[in-house]
C-alpha cells in the first residue's frame, strides 16, 4: 500500500514529474484552470526552477520538507483563497464530480478519502491502474457532464504515501482543509471510506511533515 523502495517506481512527466508504483497509495491535488492567477503561477514556476537547480534529486526527508514549506504551502494558500469561478461551490456540480470519482470505486481505484473544495480537489487513494489514466478519465468525464468546456488545469500534484504516519497526516489534511478555510457545510463535499477500512492505515505517531 505504501511506497516500497525495493520495487519498481515509474516516473512520468517532465516539468512536474510524477511517481507511480503498482497499488501504491497517493495523495493528489488537482484544480480548476482558473483557480490561480497566471502572473502568480509564472513567478512560482521561475522560483521553483531556480530552487530545483540547487537541490537535485534524490532528496533527503529534510530537503523534501523544505520544498513543501517553500512551494507546496504557497500553492495551497492561494487555492484556499477561493480565486476563479469556484464552480464547485455549487452542490449540483460537486455531485457530478462525486459520481465520477465513485464510479469505479473498488474496481479501478480504492478511494480512502477526498474533499471537493470550491476550486480544487484533494484525494487520498490507491490506484489499481496507471494513475495518470485515472486522472485523465475523471477530468474528461466530469467536464463532459458539466458541459462547461475545458475546465481543469492540465497537470496535477501528487505525493506517494510513504507509511502509516504519512497516510494519517494526509487524511488529517483532507479533513481539516474546509475547516481551515472556514467554508460552510454547503460549500464543500468531504467523503471517507468506512472507518473500519481505515483503522489500520491511520496508525502512526504525529508526523513532522508540513504537508502531505
Amino acid at each position: 500500500m505504501f511506497l516500497s523502495w525495493d520495487k519498481e517506481i515509474q516516473r512520468h512527466g517532465g516539468k512536474l514529474p510524477h511517481w507511480h508504483q503498482e497499488l501504491g497509495t497517493q495523495f493528489v491535488t488537482f484544480r480548476l484552470g482558473d483557480a490561480l492567477p497566471a502572473a502568480k503561477t509564472r513567478l512560482w514556476r521561475e522560483q521553483r526552477q531556480a530552487w530545483l537547480k540547487d537541490h537535485p534529486q534524490p532528496w533527503s526527508l529534510q530537503i523534501e520538507q523544505e520544498y513543501h514549506r517553500t512551494f507546496t504551502a504557497r500553492l495551497e494558500e492561494w487555492l484556499d483563497q477561493g480565486m476563479g469561478c469556484c464552480l464547485f461551490r455549487d452542490a449540483a456540480a460537486r455531485q457530478v464530480l462525486t459520481d465520477t470519482l465513485l464510479k469505479f470505486q473498488g474496481i479501478r481505484v480504492r478511494h480512502h478519502a477526498w474533499v471537493i473544495m470550491p476550486n480544487h480537489v484533494h484525494l487520498l487513494f490507491t490506484p489499481a491502474e496507471p494513475m495518470e489514466k485515472l486522472l485523465q478519465g475523471w477530468k474528461a468525464h466530469s467536464a463532459r457532464r458539466l458541459g462547461r468546456g475545458s475546465i481543469w488545469q492540465r497537470n496535477y500534484r501528487d505525493t506517494k504515501i510513504r507509511d502509516a504516519t504519512h497516510f494519517a497526516n494526509a487524511l488529517r489534511y483532507i479533513r481539516n482543509n474546509p475547516v481551515k478555510t472556514k467554508l460552510r457545510q454547503e460549500e464543500f463535499t468531504l467523503w471517507e471510506e468506512p472507518p473500519e477500512s481505515q483503522s489500520a492505515a491511520e496508525e502512526g505517531r504525529h508526523s513532522v511533515d508540513p504537508l502531505p
